[in-house]
């Protein structure tokens, strides 16, 4: 995007609000209190372990980007690990389980057409990424 001047956003989430769910951290429009992206995105965090899960709507025509920060995780059936990502397309769900000291970044990112870069999902992970 262009003509937007630059900003910056911090806030802390309580493990309590992400532990066993993911709780909504970024957001075009600031909802349910998370910080302010100039993107056609969302960005959920959460922790995960033992039979914690968690399911996330996802509309079939937008992507959605797991990340896995720490741990290891199950994502739509398919085990990663720390560092690990997956990105799906075409999927209605992303569902997350059997987690062991599981912490994960997932993004519902819109589907413009052209092949996602890893560069683009820095510059929403962190907008101040440069």
């Amino acid at each position: 995007m262009t003509g937007i001047a630059p900003g910056y956003e911090q806030k802390t989430i309580p493990v309590g609000d992400k532990r066993g769910k993911l709780r909504l951290v970024a957001s075009p429009d600031g909802e349910q209190g998370s910080v302010t992206i100039h993107a056609d995105a969302l960005v959920h965090t959460g922790l995960f372990d033992g039979n914690e899960s968690a399911e996330l709507a996802l509309d079939p025509k937008r992507k959605g980007y797991v990340h896995v920060v720490r741990g290891t995780l199950e994502v739509n059936g398919q085990r990663l690990g720390a560092g690990d990502a997956l990105l799906l397309e075409g999927e209605s769900r992303i569902v997350l389980a059997n987690g062991q000291d599981a912490e994960v970044l997932v993004f519902d990112l819109a589907a413009i057409g052209t092949r996602l870069r890893d560069r683009d999902l820095m510059d929403i992970a962190s907008p101040t990424h440069h």
